[in-house]
Order: C-alpha cells, then sequence, then structure tokens
C-alpha cells in the first residue's frame, strides 16, 4: 500500500471525522462522505486521492462509537489510518468495516509524506524522509477479517464467525 499522508493532531474525534449534524445522512453514504473532516480540514474531500493515508496523534477516533466514521473514510479511499493510539471503538469498527488501524509513533510523519505500508512486515516506510517505522503485527483475527475485506463480508463468505 502506498499514498500520500494527511497528518492530523491528537483527540481527532468521531464528530471532526463526520460531523454530527449531518446524521440525517447515515443512510446515504455517498453524501455524506463529502463532508469528511469538514471543520478541521475543508479541502480534504476535493484534494483526497486514493490510497492516501490519514495520520494522527493520541486517541484517534474518540468520541461516539458512530461506524459511520470509518466507513467515511474508507468511501474517500483511505486505505489506512495510523496513530499514536486509538479510541477501542472506532480501533475495532476500522477492522470490521475492512480499513487497518495502525497503532505507530506519528512524530516523524509529516504532511504530504509519500508512505508505503507493510502490513505483513510490520513496517511503514517513509520514502519522503527514507525512514522506517515499525509497528506492533495485527492479531491474526484482525488480519482474516481485513483480508475478507471487514467483518460483514467475512461472515458472508464463510456464514459464520469463522476465525483461524
Amino acid at each position: 500500500m502506498k499514498g500520500k499522508a494527511w497528518k492530523l493532531g491528537d483527540g481527532i474525534s468521531t464528530d471532526h471525522i463526520i460531523p454530527g449534524r449531518y446524521f440525517y445522512l447515515r443512510s446515504n453514504l455517498p453524501e455524506l462522505a463529502k463532508h469528511i473532516l469538514e471543520y478541521e480540514r475543508p479541502e480534504f474531500n476535493e484534494k483526497v486521492t486514493q490510497g492516501d493515508f490519514i495520520v494522527g496523534g493520541k486517541n484517534f477516533g474518540q468520541g461516539s462509537s458512530r461506524e459511520h466514521a470509518p466507513l467515511v473514510i474508507k468511501l474517500n479511499g483511505i486505505q489506512a489510518v495510523l496513530a499514536k493510539s486509538f479510541a477501542r471503538i472506532f480501533y475495532r469498527n476500522c477492522f470490521n468495516n475492512g480499513i487497518p488501524a495502525i497503532i505507530c509513533d506519528t512524530d516523524r510523519i509529516s504532511e504530504g509524506d509519500e508512505l508505503e505500508l507493510l502490513l505483513e512486515e510490520g513496517k511503514v516506510v517513509n520514502h519522503t524522509k527514507q525512514e522506517t517505522l515499525s509497528f506492533p503485527a495485527i492479531p491474526p483475527v484482525m488480519k482474516k477479517i481485513l483480508e475478507d475485506g471487514g467483518l460483514v463480508e467475512h461472515v458472508k463468505k464463510y456464514k459464520d464467525l469463522k476465525l483461524m
């Protein structure tokens, strides 16, 4: 996976990702996705490209357990979210929706850096800075869900929650 970094700070909540005032659009995900990070980064929806990465700080995805937050991230073509730490529910919702949520030290990543995510090796290569970051291995259960495209697709494939 290769793409450009969109750098955000600490404490990005699900309300930052998708403002609550658009809750009425939850059954129209393509329309809801147009409002991603509207207050944090007004240009995001217009400039993000397929395969980019969101890079956050501490406690990314805090706040409500809105499953729509990772969904709109995915609909905008983001292939993974990297952060120092994640709110637990958001972290799980990412994997359940087929988006890797990578816990790593994001201090050395800057806006616009060209990154490559090597999931199997547990590495993020920053091609802009010629640096490599390591991250803890993703548990096999989570890898399997990602490989299948998310939890719903996994259950469709196996007709149950076959994780091994």
